[in-house]
């Protein structure tokens, strides 16, 4: 199983912004995304990160990514379809999903740590 995970650079969130949850850090975003890769690892699976800017350099970095390994999965993050003023990013990651790799199913995750779940969720050849 490989697994593209696409979420924003930790340290690219205003974190000052009170539609994200009190408390939320770079620091703790980074935990959870080396926690989910070790889960995920220690399956056996193949895990790439594709950390984003919400800018325009969003589609061209997931494109990139997309079109130079072949995925059984993409996770999209929270971050991304959660931040109602960067709707028009997620619009972008989708759309770019949808052209650069048609086949490969998606998963949404509520944080990092659950990335595992949500790939089980959405792959059948992922469940234990």
């Amino acid at each position: 199983m490989r697994v593209l995970m696409t979420g924003y650079e930790p340290e690219a969130v205003d974190f000052s912004d009170p539609a994200l949850p009190p408390g939320l850090d770079a620091a703790k975003i980074r935990r959870g995304i080396a926690a989910t890769t070790e889960a995920m690892r220690a399956r056996g699976w193949t895990v790439d990160h594709c950390l984003i800017r919400p800018d325009d350099s969003a589609g061209p970095a997931l494109r990139r990514h997309l079109t130079a390994a072949a995925y059984d999965c993409l996770v999209i993050g929270a971050g991304i379809r959660g931040w109602t003023r960067h709707l028009a990013v997620f619009e972008v990651v989708i759309n770019t999903a949808r052209e650069a790799a048609p086949t490969v199913p998606i998963a949404f995750n509520t944080h990092p740590e659950d990335s595992l779940e949500a790939v089980e969720r959405v792959c059948p050849a992922a469940r234990p």
